[in-house]
């Protein structure tokens, strides 16, 4: 049996881009990803991240925005930051955990119309699948050849 990937998604307020990563993770790594995520300062769940995720058929309403716990982030495998804040206050780390940068434009602060705003999450929501895809995909590979 292989080893689950231990993964935080961090970003400012672990309300919208983090909290998308965290859900496309559960439903892309199941059995192979364990993934977690965290905010510098939470500040709840965004409710349009959690209907363009609906929207995709993952269902994050039920998760949490949640502060950095330094405890627990340096028992990840990875730290894949979604914003250039996070990405320079993320505390230190060990280093043998692995950090990466994904620089996800923020859809929060989006002003138009609520079609331009929604479009907005959407985008982010779309970018983040793709890249959280991938990364699970290639972690499924490497750890089965033999």
């Amino acid at each position: 049996m292989m080893k689950k990937k231990r993964v935080m998604f961090l970003c400012t307020g672990n309300s919208c881009r983090s909290q998308m990563a965290e859900g496309f993770a559960r439903e892309f790594g199941r059995g192979v990803i364990e993934a977690y995520s965290a905010g510098l300062a939470p500040a709840g769940v965004n409710p349009r991240a959690a209907a363009v995720m609906k929207e995709a058929g993952i269902d994050i309403s039920g998760q949490t925005s949640k502060a950095i716990d330094e405890d627990l982030l340096g028992r990840m495998d990875v730290i894949i930051t979604l914003c250039g804040h996070a990405e320079a206050l993320c505390p230190r780390t060990p280093p043998e955990i692995k950090r990466i940068h994904w620089p996800i434009k923020d859809p929060v602060g989006t002003v138009g119309t609520e079609e331009e705003i929604m479009n907005a999450f959407r985008r982010a929501r779309d970018e983040i699948k793709e890249r959280v895809k991938t990364f699970c995909d290639r972690y499924r590979e490497q750890t089965t050849k033999v």
